[in-house]
């Protein structure tokens, strides 16, 4: 019997582009074009001022450690032990990934560690944002 398959994303009118550019090897953002408040996850309005007057960029991929747990029971999909976090993208925004290339301990993941998007392809039609420890 083939083992459950790790859930998948399904992409809305308003998430797409940020899907298309996963799969493209972009972490793509909106800005408000208003007040220029960078955030995360896609919407079509600013969540600071309402504004509907949006753009979407190309972000730098970097980011820090925020915060973390370290999860040991079975999911379909992964296999434990592995980090669930939320890291801080140099834009400001939080977004909640898992964190790759590294051990799955608290000793290897330091908050406020220095970190790179990383894609991690599915299939086809998924591609997931994943961090890893920066390499500078």
């Amino acid at each position: 019997m083939a083992e459950p398959a790790r859930a998948r994303p399904k992409p809305t009118p308003e998430t797409q582009h940020f899907w298309d550019g996963t799969r493209a090897g972009e972490l793509r953002l909106q800005r408000c074009d208003t007040c220029a408040h960078a955030y995360f996850p896609p919407r079509p309005f600013c969540p600071g001022c309402g504004s509907r007057k949006v753009s979407i960029f190309k972000a730098s991929g970097k980011a820090t450690l925020y915060s973390y747990v370290i999860h040991h029971r079975p999911v379909p999909g992964f296999t434990p032990p592995y980090a669930i976090a939320v890291v801080e993208l140099e834009e400001g925004p939080r977004m909640m990934t898992n964190i790759v290339g590294c051990p799955q301990t608290p000793e290897a993941l330091e908050l406020d560690m220095k970190l790179e998007v990383s894609f991690e392809k599915l299939d086809d039609a998924t591609t997931l944002p994943l961090f890893r420890p920066a390499r500078d």
